[in-house]
């Protein structure tokens, strides 16, 4: 597949030339992870049932650990599956030992960003690694969290990939996995766009909503993602920029804990544009107070056409109205690829997702 997937040194398995930090050798086989047979005592005697289990439970903690290792390391695609198929065992809810899931290693790779990894359990597990994982993975019973685990973590190269495979799936079951709300006391129902929104990945969010994702759901709190981008707005309009600065502001790809107040401010002006472009209702709804109560900061942040619109004042610019007839005239199978075919020059396209710059 590429260069991660190289094979092992000849006369070895993998565990003779891997880190030997991951404590993965080859254990007998009355030692292994689903021997729940009793054993011997260090004493010499037989082993109890209880001894056994907490036996069992330990031997999965190990070859946990170093599994979780080596897909943190990025070591070869094919060692790790290696490790998966027959090495790499967990406890699951059940009580018992239990082998990794494509699903449960796919959730490690966007983790830990191992790109290589990830596209080849999409490339041959490609619905089995988007189901949901054990219930000791998750927290809820909602579909896979794969897709917002991706924005969570701004893997946004992994992100592409998992919509480029969800493009052959049936219509319900693309849109189940494209809006999925997440667990209301975690995540606080919010859908993988809310994610994007709170931490302000602008690149995922285009991609979410060229590929069908529905702007008009609501979180836990009764907010969509628009009205959610209004109230973080409004919350750093003290150092935000003007509409006129943040349009000719470079948006950097990453958010991080020390990102300065005002370029988060910028970034998330771009998603407030992004989402423009896919809202063609009446703008920011219950939001609408907000926005008159303290008009004349809004309009200076936002500028004015486009505080007429989210105020339910006017209707959209023709402009907006001309951008948002051609994103929607891309197919979710097409994007973001057809982005370069748009009759638009460079400095107008939306953004860019391609990943040629």
């Amino acid at each position: 597949m590429d260069g991660a997937r190289s094979d092992p040194p000849q006369g070895h398995g993998w565990s003779g030339w891997c880190n030997p930090c991951l404590e993965t050798r080859r254990l007998p086989e009355a030692s292994m992870p689903w021997d729940t047979r009793p054993g011997r005592s260090a004493n010499g005697g037989p082993e109890g049932a209880g001894s056994a289990r907490l036996r069992v439970q330990k031997q999965c903690r190990k070859s946990s650990f170093a599994f979780y290792q080596a897909v943190r390391d990025l070591l070869p695609v094919w060692l790790l599956e290696d490790m998966r198929a027959s090495e790499a065992f967990h406890w699951d809810e059940r009580g018992r030992a239990a082998a990794y899931s494509p699903s449960e290693a796919l959730l490690y790779a966007l983790v830990h960003d191992h790109q290589a990894y990830a596209h080849y359990l999409l490339a041959t597990f490609p619905r089995r690694a988007l189901a949901p994982p054990s219930a000791g993975f998750r927290c809820c019973t909602a579909p896979g969290p794969h897709v917002a685990l991706a924005v969570r973590y701004n893997r946004v190269g992994i992100l592409r990939r998992i919509l480029r495979t969800v493009r052959d799936f049936p219509l319900e079951e693309r849109m189940r996995l494209l809006d999925r709300r997440g667990c209301s006391r975690v995540e606080g129902g919010g859908t993988s766009l809310h994610v994007a929104c709170e931490l302000a990945r602008p690149e995922c969010l285009f991609l979410l909503l060229g590929h069908g994702a529905s702007p008009g759901l609501r979180d836990g709190g009764g907010f969509t993602p628009l009205e959610l981008l209004l109230r973080q707005l409004g919350r750093d309009a003290s150092s935000a920029p003007t509409a006129a600065e943040a349009s000719s502001a470079t948006v950097n790809a990453a958010t991080t804990s020390t990102t300065p107040p005002g370029e988060l401010c910028q970034r998330r002006l771009l998603l407030l544009d992004l989402l423009v472009l896919y809202t063609t209702g009446s703008g920011a709804g219950p939001a609408r107070c907000e926005l008159l109560g303290d008009r004349l900061r809004w309009q200076r942040l936002l500028g004015e056409d486009k505080f007429q619109w989210l105020a339910g004042l006017a209707p959209p610019s023709l402009f907006v109205r001309a951008m948002q007839v051609l994103v929607t005239t891309i197919s979710p199978g097409r994007f973001p690829e057809a982005l370069d075919e748009l009759p638009l020059p460079p400095f107008l396209q939306p953004l860019d997702l391609t990943g040629k710059s």
